[in-house]
C-alpha cells in the first residue's frame, strides 16, 4: 500500500479529523482509553515580508477524557527539524495554554496539560524511538514516592511523551509498534519523501482506518499537491534561517578576531611598558 508521510501538518490533520483515528493515535501513545476527544487543529500564519513569504503551521490541541473520567487538555507538536524558532514558538504557545480557560459544559475550567512531540531528527542522547517524561511526587523528607496527586499540583506541571520517527524501526508486536509503524521513515517511492510504500498488514481496525486515510493524502492528486506546498515552503523557510544563522556565526566570528586582535595589541602595550619601567629601574 501507498500511504503519505504523517509527519507533514496538512497529512496528520486529516487523520486527526477521524474521531476513530485520534482517539487510537493519543489513547496509544497515553496508555490510556480515551473515552471522549475533542480535537482543534490551531492554524496560524508564518510571514516573513523580507522573502515574501507565507506559511501556515499547525498545533493540535485535544481535550481528553479518559475512562476514570480523568479530563486532560493534549497538546501536539510536530516539529520536522531541529530549529530554535520552533522551540521558542512552541514553549510560547505552551505558555498561552496554561493561562488560557477551558469551557467544559460552558463552565470556564482550567485543565491539566500533557504535550505530545513527533520528532523529524534524533536526539543525539536518547536512542529510543518512542520514550515519556513522567514526573513523580517525591517526599523529600521521607524519601519515598508519594501515590496521590494533587489536583493544584497537576495543572502546574506535565508529563510529555516523545517520538523519534528516524528511530522507528521495523517492530510490528505491540499496539504502540503498529502505531508507530506509520511513522516510520523509510520505504520511500521517491526523493521527495513525501509518499512510502506500507508493508505491514493493519490487524487492528484503528490502524486499518489510519492507513486508508493515509493512503488517499499520498495518491489522490489534490491532497498530494497540499504535501508538496508545505514542504516546499518549509523548505525556504528553513533555508532562510540557514542563511541567517551563517550571517551571524560569520558576524560572531569577525568580533572574535577582532577582539583577538585588540588582546594581542593589549598584551604588546604591556610587554612594552613592563619593559620601559625595568629601563627605568622602577621594577
Amino acid at each position: 500500500m501507498i500511504i503519505a508521510n504523517p509527519i507533514y501538518d496538512v497529512v496528520f490533520k486529516l487523520m486527526m479529523e477521524n474521531e476513530k483515528v485520534a482517539k487510537f493515535f493519543i489513547g496509544t501513545l497515553l496508555d490510556e482509553v480515551v473515552e471522549h476527544l475533542e480535537v482543534k487543529p490551531q492554524e496560524f500564519t508564518y510571514t516573513d515580508e523580507l522573502a515574501g513569504l507565507a506559511v501556515f503551521r499547525l498545533d493540535f490541541i485535544a481535550i481528553v477524557r479518559n475512562q476514570a473520567q480523568e479530563q486532560k487538555k493534549v497538546l501536539i507538536e510536530i516539529q520536522k527539524a531541529r530549529n530554535l524558532i520552533d522551540l521558542m514558538r512552541f514553549r510560547n504557545y505552551l505558555a498561552e495554554q496554561y493561562k488560557k480557560e477551558d469551557k467544559l459544559n460552558d463552565v470556564p475550567t482550567i485543565l491539566p496539560i500533557t504535550t505530545i512531540y513527533i520528532l523529524g531528527f534524533k536526539l543525539p542522547e536518547i536512542t529510543t524511538p518512542c520514550f515519556k517524561v513522567e514526573r513523580n511526587y517525591r517526599d523529600l523528607v521521607e524519601n519515598k514516592i508519594i501515590n496521590t496527586k494533587s489536583d493544584f499540583v497537576e495543572k502546574l506541571t506535565h508529563d510529555s511523551f516523545v517520538v523519534q520517527v528516524d528511530r522507528i524501526t521495523d517492530r510490528y508486536q505491540t499496539k504502540l509498534d503498529k502505531l508507530l509503524s506509520i511513522f516510520e521513515q523509510k520505504n520511500f517511492i521517491d526523493d521527495s519523501k513525501i509518499v512510502k510504500r506500507y508493508d505491514y498488514q493493519p490487524d487492528i481496525e484503528e490502524l486499518k482506518i489510519t492507513t486508508d486515510i493515509l493512503h488517499f493524502a499520498g495518491t489522490d492528486p489534490a491532497e498530494r499537491k497540499k504535501i508538496e506546498v508545505e514542504q516546499e515552503a518549509w523548505r525556504t523557510v528553513n533555508a532562510m534561517f540557514e542563511e541567517k544563522e551563517r550571517e551571524f556565526t560569520k558576524k560572531l566570528e569577525e568580533k572574535d578576531k577582532k577582539l583577538e586582535e585588540k588582546d594581542k595589541k593589549l598584551e604588546a602595550m604591556e610587554n612594552e611598558l613592563r619593559e620601559l619601567k625595568r629601563r627605568l629601574g622602577l621594577q
